[in-house]
């Protein structure tokens, strides 16, 4: 019989031992983490166009940056950011490159109210964003002192045509044109299969005009519903969708007409919520599209 080396008898003492230590000492697995749900930002200017949505949510606490407030949530387990982002471009392009760097949102929907430019629409009607457009970057012919303002005469400028001069040099030649942000076709799609849903109007696909003006010139609005194709204006939509487009974030408009002066349509303030119980429909729907692993 051979004889067991020295070197065989200690690393079978020490598999033994190791077997006895494994079976007798206390142990717990710790499984690993799962990759957090991108959550869903729904985006509304003022206190009436966001905290309708915020009530739906569970969970909610409250974060701000800027003059922004973020509402984070859940609605139906998937997690939701309500962005109250301030009336106008400058706070809603603030809101929404914040919203995205801190929050990482797989989709975004900038909702409200907004003013009828389509003498076709009636007040809780609401228009799809197929397009948005920065309906107040217009550079103004040449008159000379005393000769007036022309405002109906004045040409669209696109400040990201280049980084030259929008109004001087052979760069503004390039941006003598009109920049208009597509919606997203799936999140356009799905919104559309569910206008039976909107039970105060109409759903329709449109253009969304945005600036910091507060139109009552009918002249004024025709002249960019002809010119723009704007089916509606309010001041927060091109900008949001701008900002999106930059970062790749799939992007909505949702607008609800609270009034509309094409046709002597009356401010109802009521039409706020009806835009969000709209945009709920479509949220949830678009929850229960996701693939059951995200």
């Amino acid at each position: 019989m051979k004889k067991t080396t020295p070197l065989f008898s200690a690393l079978f003492a020490l598999l033994c031992f190791n077997s006895m230590a494994e079976s007798s000492m206390k142990s717990v697995t710790v499984a690993s983490s799962e990759t957090p749900l991108a959550p869903i930002m729904i985006q509304g200017p003022m206190p009436i166009e966001a905290e309708y949505f915020v009530s739906l949510l569970t969970d909610v606490r409250v974060e701000h940056s800027g003059n922004a407030t973020f509402y984070l949530g859940t609605l139906n387990g998937h997690p939701i950011v309500v962005a109250k982002t301030g009336k106008g471009l400058e706070n809603t392009a603030a809101a929404t490159a914040i919203g995205i760097s801190r929050y990482q949102p797989r989709i975004i929907i900038n909702q409200g109210t907004s003013g009828g430019h389509d003498p076709k629409l009636n007040v809780g009607d609401i228009v799809l964003g197929e397009k948005s457009v920065n309906a107040s970057n217009f550079k103004t012919p040449k008159l000379e002192a005393g000769e007036g303002s022309r405002p109906l005469n004045w040409i669209p400028m696109d400040l990201m045509a280049s980084e030259g001069s929008a109004g001087e040099g052979d760069s503004a030649t390039d941006a003598e044109k009109i920049r208009f942000y597509a919606g997203d076709e799936t999140l356009l799609k799905l919104a559309m299969s569910l206008s039976k849903e909107h039970k105060s109007g109409n759903v329709v696909k449109g253009t969304i005009g945005s600036g910091n003006f507060w139109n009552n010139e009918i002249d004024r609005i025709a002249w960019l519903h002809k010119n723009l194709g704007t089916s509606v204006e309010e001041m927060e939509s091109a900008s949001a969708a701008q900002i999106a487009h930059a970062y790749g974030v799939p992007f909505l408009g949702i607008r609800i007409l609270s009034n509309n002066i094409t046709n002597h349509g009356e401010y109802n303030p009521g039409t706020a919520e009806a835009c969000q119980i709209f945009v709920k429909t479509v949220v949830e729907a678009y929850i229960a599209s996701l693939p059951k692993t995200l």
